[in-house]
């Protein structure tokens, strides 16, 4: 007779703190691993951002030795960020009237503030509004930040200096530039892209744990001391770092002159959306991919991030946030706490002080195509395709994000498709609207008068009623459901009484329509409270609304049998109400 199998019990998960030390084993491999693609990102992201490449070391090791004991996250590897560059780039050319060395200074202290505004935004449970941003205007800022990475590290990577410093303005003196450009920096940055991109398609096991762009920065290196490319264009750390690296922020300067506060306001501003948006985004993605399935904070990680960039700017240092690239590595190399940030620090430092004349033999075009391709990753046709079959209405707000933020700036973009997707949302309840009149439709008559009361449903709370039978939890929606409206929606969901067994979320005839974001929202929390075991959630009533695409959280519709029918029709498709 066979003896009974013995479950296995459930591994502990891994917390931070003090009893995190004890996994010790697998957060020192994952910080050392880590160190190495931080070490160049870190160089590269520096040089893109104008600043002295040092300031990218000084930002990743500030970060790693303060956010392990401040925690909000559970694995993720914070530091300098690629997508920050452009801002930080434009920021310091015009608070140093076009001159980095002066502007430097200056941007330290707007650093500084925007961790200030960061302490006091986490303190004020902040963190909950990111999510009324579109998903489309998210994702439109990704693309152009993409964009812009790509086109202004184009001088680093051909080893000539543009004049213009605006995204238009290098291309348009790409042609003029061409004879004038480097050789041996062109060959190198040609040469590392194509092999980062021919690695990166590869199908290794090994490659996903060592990432392609360390192994090109590499390349790289052996590349410049083959063909013995001139020191200009290399990496330049000073001597002795910790003495004459650092470079302090100027309070005085950006305070007495009254010329910079509207600048300096405004970077400010940018920093910390633009910081909160990107952050929160890779936390919410690496928790996903967390082996132990364990959920951040979002305030404590917004308290960390301000406390990290106040300490940062004060050694000379950039703004901090968490990566992406950096935090999976770190995953697939086995790492299991925060701890492994903090190694990852203590690596740096440790590079820094005894491997400095071996960090100044990579030359910046070897980074510029480390960044290039991290800009292409966020900007490649797959995103345009992957918006493109969400719905056409996202492309468009995705589009106006793009172009807005290319002609202006990040902060301008950001606003237009924020405008874009209210504008969208309106026309389509309105065209609802007028479709449901012309049937005579009853749920028309019990949402009221039209007019500009459509505008304010947008951000008013679309819950009519809610009711607990049995074991059953009934949350009843009559009005649009939209991201700008979706912080009522959390909160009401979030009150669901412990004892109900069952959700069910019943979209009335009067929810005129239900946008991309928000359904996503609900199916996710559906998918997520039924793996868990825990109270099963069914949504009522979506299935008979009108989608705009094929995509499972597309844009729908609230249009009545009879509209549906004529909709349907190659009039009515033609309307814009429903897909081609």
């Amino acid at each position: 007779m066979h003896a009974p199998l013995r479950k296995s019990a459930p591994e502990e998960k891994p917390v931070n703190g003090v009893a995190g030390l004890k996994q010790w084993r697998y957060d020192i491999r994952a910080g050392l691993l880590v160190s190495l693609i931080s070490l160049p990102f870190s160089l590269g992201i520096a040089v893109a951002s104008g600043a002295p490449p040092i300031a990218g070391l000084t930002s990743s090791i500030i970060a790693g030795l303060i956010f392990p004991f401040l925690g909000g996250a559970n694995v993720t590897i914070s530091g300098p960020a690629a997508g920050l560059a452009p801002v930080l780039l434009a920021s310091m050319l015009t608070l140093g009237g076009g001159d980095l060395a002066k502007g430097y200074p200056l941007l330290l202290v707007v650093i500084c503030m925007a961790g200030c505004v960061q302490i006091v935004l986490s303190l004020l449970k902040a963190a909950r509004f990111c999510a009324i941003f579109p998903s489309s205007v998210i994702e439109g800022m990704l693309a152009a930040i993409g964009l812009l990475i790509i086109v202004k590290e184009i001088p680093h990577l051909t080893g000539h200096a543009f004049e213009a410093h605006e995204f238009f303005g290098i291309l348009a003196e790409v042609p003029s530039a061409i004879g004038m450009m480097n050789p041996q920096a062109l060959i190198i940055g040609v040469v590392c892209l194509a092999f980062i991109f021919a690695l990166s398609v590869a199908k290794a096991t090994w490659l996903k744990v060592v990432p392609p762009q360390v192994l090109a920065v590499a390349l790289g290196t052996g590349l410049g001391l083959l063909m013995g490319i001139d020191d200009q264009y290399r990496i330049h750390l000073p001597e002795n770092p910790l003495q004459r690296g650092l470079v302090l922020p100027n309070f005085a300067g950006l305070f007495a002159d009254h010329s910079l506060w509207f600048t300096a306001a405004a970077t400010v501003v940018t920093l910390t959306l633009i910081d909160g948006i990107e952050s929160l985004a890779t936390v919410m993605a690496i928790d996903k991919i967390d082996p132990f399935h364990r959920k951040s904070n979002p305030n404590r990680i917004l308290l960390a991030m301000g406390i990290s960039n106040i300490c940062s700017s004060v050694v000379g240092g950039l703004t901090i946030i968490p990566g992406g690239v950096k935090s999976t590595t770190c995953i697939l190399a086995g790492g299991r706490t925060l701890w492994a940030n903090f190694y990852n620090a203590v690596f740096l430092l440790v590079f820094l002080l005894l491997a400095c004349s071996m960090i100044n033999l990579i030359p910046f075009a070897a980074l510029a195509a480390v960044l290039i391709f991290t800009g292409y990753k966020l900007c490649q046709p797959s995103v345009w395709k992957h918006v493109t079959h969400v719905g056409r209405e996202q492309c468009l707000v995705f589009a106006v994000t793009v172009l807005t933020t290319l002609y202006t700036d990040l902060l301008v973009g950001i606003g237009c498709g924020i405008a874009a997707k209210l504008l969208v949302n309106v026309w389509f309840a309105s065209t609802v609207d007028r479709r449901r009149a012309a049937v005579g439709d009853a749920a028309l008559a019990r949402r009221g008068p039209a007019g500009l009361s459509r505008w304010f449903e947008e951000f008013s709370n679309p819950v009519t009623r809610h009711e607990l039978t049995g074991d059953a939890y009934h949350v009843y929606f009559g009005k649009p459901l939209v991201c700008f409206n979706s912080l009522h929606v959390s909160r009401e969901l979030s009150h669901v009484p412990p004892e109900a067994r069952a959700i069910f979320l019943h979209l009335t005839d009067a929810v005129t329509l239900v946008d991309h974001t928000s359904c996503d929202n609900l199916i996710h929390y559906a998918e997520e409270h039924n793996a868990n075991g825990g109270a099963r959630v069914e949504i009522v009533g979506m299935e008979r609304m009108c989608r705009r695409s094929e995509f499972a959280t597309c844009m729908r519709l609230g249009l009545p049998d009879e509209v549906r029918e004529d909709a349907a029709s190659p009039a009515g498709a033609a309307s814009g109400l429903l897909p081609h």
